[in-house]
């Protein structure tokens, strides 16, 4: 992947905590207020075509049930974000992407680095592993995916979380950080994340912008 330092970074937010602490909830919420648009890394993989160069790519490793490699899995983002933009769906000008399952590791947060700024990251602590737990149990079998409530397939999910994802948040500078207590109801913790967020600085550039 090569930078585009001749291109201004598009302003984002992150989202972050282990499977079950809501996060596609918050992103869902705030992705359908002006302003804001909610990225999730399943819908770029699911609104991927398998015609292009970079769809066989992700095809080969899916195929064979093996991870997408981390330059790959922000190429397609990266692809992806262009073509909403292209489209005029998502509009980088005037948008501040909430970015919900990427980066998942510390490598995708330093590719995404050369594209977006992240302002912002939500972490949404849920300590309580057992509310997880009962969470994603709740989840697969109202989805009717009898085979991810088994405990094998969650507790691997929170460790795959822990050992991954999770140091992201040294990564970024504490002061870019607000811990949320995920096992609020969410009303409560999207009222947390809207009230951090038009305190920061790229909201009221943006709020300044004319709709």
């Amino acid at each position: 992947m090569n930078p585009q330092h001749n291109n201004p970074k598009n302003p984002a937010l992150v989202i972050l905590g282990a499977p079950g602490s809501g996060k596609g909830t918050q992103g869902k919420i705030l992705g359908t207020i002006p302003r804001f648009y909610h990225c999730a890394c399943g819908d770029v993989f699911r609104s991927l075509d398998t015609r292009t160069a970079l769809g066989r790519q992700f095809v080969q490793y899916s195929s064979r049930g093996e991870l997408v490699p981390d330059e790959l899995t922000i190429d397609l983002w990266k692809a992806q974000i262009d073509n909403l933009a292209d489209t005029h769906i998502y509009k980088p000008d005037i948008d501040i992407l909430i970015l919900d399952g990427i980066p998942r590791n510390v490598l995708q947060a330093k590719l995404l680095g050369e594209y977006v700024e992240v302002h912002h990251v939500f972490h949404l602590s849920c300590p309580d592993r057992d509310e997880l737990a009962h969470r994603l149990r709740k989840r697969a079998l109202k989805d009717n995916r009898i085979d991810d409530a088994s405990d094998k397939v969650i507790n691997q999910r929170i460790a795959t979380y822990e050992a991954e994802t999770k140091p992201i948040l040294e990564y970024y500078s504490t002061n870019r950080i607000t811990d949320i207590d995920a096992t609020q109801q969410p009303i409560k913790v999207f009222t947390e994340i809207a009230q951090r967020i038009i305190s920061l600085p790229v909201f009221k550039h943006m709020e300044s912008l004319s709709f």
